[in-house]
């Protein structure tokens, strides 16, 4: 493919010392021009640095996180280039296939390995250019630089991946233990009016969501995304692909599949407890670690997705520490900053390499702040590494009397029904992009009027009779731990196929400011039992069949104070966070029937149902 190179002359001065061409549309293998803005310090014809970043977010638009707690008002991104261009460098934002100036039709994740590509093939031919490329970019952005880099462009020399890019989607980021997340129907309901002429987007936004939300699942032109159906399309194609196979490991949404060949680049890893994108996150990093040749840098915060510099989110506050603006860094661009100094400019004085950051949650006093909010806490801990070295393992053990022990205790079975016309409510955890209908957060797990599905608000969410709660005794001393979570139960249903979930709650005791004490969710996870065999062997359950099951909530770091209790909730549902399964054993995202499940959790010397905990030692 013959690449054009850009004139230096066509520029258009933007400020005093930077100019801009706007709109220059780079061609794809495919024909496919897309929309590309370049910025440039003026007057100086030596090649440059390059930072690059592609979106779906309009390239011209203001993100909602470039801001810090020293510069709250959101730079926008001509704003941001503008800076970056004055400190050398040329700075390039791109639109996405089929959104904003682009051309092409905008198919969600999969074209962004093949388009960075060319797009980086375009950059390197250009003279204006030194041969180093550094990428950014949150969430979507994060996912085109994963996707980008899987392919190994020519002139990638670093990235910042913020709060995103699939280690493999199928389990995290669109699919979690078999359902499916979703957070990808609002995602396509907001963009697709977005990306819709004016009498579709008038008609998606006429549309009742909440009341779409009760009509679930969707199928073709049964949805309020039905008026963009290129949306609908992707939407419904990725809900339906219910087994791992190929369709999953297509490049943009499984960059583990790429580890062996992954370019050795320095990159930075981050996201926070309570983003949607931590196992992402975290697999990416230790899958690509180890290499000398590629060093990383790690940052697990608090916050929900992308929110660094705040210290509130849900109903929790965790404290003056929270932010990353002050304690890793003076903000997230200065951090940014010195990372681009260092391998895009060779300044040896930006050294943030092998530094693992990680928030641990609940250091703080209790009771509520003087705004009425659970004064959670929590601090930093610093290390070369992740998991955390220091970590041992602590397996907690259900029991037939609804605890948490240490050691197995008796034998026994407890049913419930599950019914998919009534799923659990979900209140907050690990989310985004899911307003108006669900938030991610921490909470007191009990039903109120915000959160979606719930009908009795005041009661706790374990007073239902289809959620399991199981919790230690309270603790003689303080428990930190940190580090992967894995909930292992051996379980049984009478219906083809079915859900089980579990959510990990810090419970604080009755006190003033809270009389019935406070539980606090700290994360959660799902499995779709047809999976039991493996995510690439669906297979029905058979009658009478008891059989193992592994949920893998996102790792977490919390201290459970002196006092406290560790609780399990169990459960087959947690909607609107995850899909209802209807237990009829249908192609998923199909159904249009319901049956209840009688669902039991089985607890014997010879079925042994547990949670397994990484505790840390008490200073670290």
């Amino acid at each position: 493919m013959k690449i054009e190179t850009l004139t230096l002359a066509s520029a258009t001065p933007v400020a005093d010392d930077v100019v801009v061409h706007r709109n220059v549309m780079v061609r794809m293998r495919d024909g496919v021009h897309l929309a590309t803005d370049i910025y440039r310090p003026a007057g100086i014809d030596a090649p440059l640095p390059v930072i690059f970043e592609r979106t779906p977010y309009d390239k011209s638009g203001t993100p909602r996180t470039e801001f810090s707690v020293n510069a709250p008002t959101p730079m926008s991104r001509p704003e941001l280039a503008i800076h970056l261009a004055r400190k050398g460098y040329a700075v390039i934002w791109q639109d996405c296939r089929g959104r904003y100036g682009s051309e092409g039709v905008f198919t969600k994740y999969l074209s962004e390995g093949e388009d960075g590509f060319d797009a980086m093939e375009w950059i390197a031919a250009q003279p204006w250019q030194n041969g180093r490329v550094g990428t950014m970019g949150l969430s979507y952005d994060a996912h085109t630089q994963m996707a980008m880099a899987c392919l190994n462009p020519p002139g990638l020399a670093c990235m910042a991946v913020d709060s995103g890019g699939f280690s493999n989607a199928f389990t995290c980021g669109i699919r979690q233990g078999g359902a499916f997340e979703m957070k990808q129907a609002t995602w396509a309901y907001h963009r697709g009016i977005e990306a819709a002429d004016a009498t579709a987007a008038r008609a998606i936004e006429a549309e009742n969501l909440r009341d779409w939300f009760g009509a679930m699942p969707w199928t073709k032109g049964r949805s309020p995304v039905r008026w963009n159906p290129e949306y609908e399309d992707y939407l419904l194609e990725q809900w339906q692909n219910g087994t791992f196979d190929d369709f999953w490991k297509k490049v943009g949404i499984y960059a583990a599949g790429y580890y062996g060949v992954f370019p050795k680049v320095p990159t930075i890893f981050m996201s926070s407890w309570y983003d949607a994108y931590v196992q992402t996150t975290l697999e990416n990093f230790t899958g690509l670690k180890g290499d000398p040749d590629r060093p990383l840098a790690l940052i697990m915060g608090p916050w929900t997705h992308g929110n660094r510099s705040r210290s509130l989110f849900g109903d929790v506050d965790f404290g003056t520490e929270a932010t990353f603006d002050g304690q890793i860094d003076e903000s997230w661009l200065a951090y940014r900053e010195k990372w681009f100094l260092r391998w895009l400019k060779d300044d040896q004085s930006a050294q943030q390499v092998g530094r693992v950051h990680i928030f641990l949650m609940g250091t703080g006093p209790g009771g509520k702040t003087a705004a009425g909010n659970l004064n959670h806490g929590g601090r930093w801990i610093e290390s070369a590494d992740w998991p955390l070295p220091e970590a041992q393992q602590l397996d907690l053990y259900l029991t037939p009397q609804m605890s948490l022990a240490r050691d197995p205790a008796g034998e026994g079975t407890i049913s419930y029904d599950y019914n998919p016309a009534n799923p659990v409510p979900t209140i907050g955890g690990s989310l985004t992009s899911g307003e108006p209908i669900f938030t991610g957060g921490g909470f007191d797990q009990v039903e109120a009027e915000q959160f979606y599905g719930c009908t009795r608000p005041g009661m706790p969410l374990n007073a239902r009779l289809d959620v399991l709660s199981f919790e230690t005794e309270p603790l003689a001393e303080d428990t930190a731990i940190a580090g992967p979570v894995e909930v292992e139960l051996w379980v049984s249903t009478d219906a083809p196929d079915t859900d089980f979930t579990a959510k990990l709650i810090d419970v604080y005791p009755p006190c003033e400011d809270y009389p019935r004490g406070y539980a606090l969710n700290i994360t959660d996870g799902i499995f779709r039992c047809r999976y039991r065999n493996g995510f690439d062997k669906p297979e029905m359950v058979k009658d009478g069949e008891v059989f193992r099951i592994s949920i893998t909530p996102f790792a977490t770091a919390n201290l459970f104070k002196k006092g406290h209790r560790i609780r399990l909730d169990i459960s087959s549902s947690n909607f609107p966070k995850y899909d209802v399964n209807p237990n009829t054993g249908e192609l998923e995202g199909t159904s249009r029937r319901r049956r209840v499940a009688l669902n039991t959790l089985h607890m014997s010397p010879e079925n042994l149902s547990r949670i397994r905990l990484a505790v840390i030692p008490a200073g670290i």
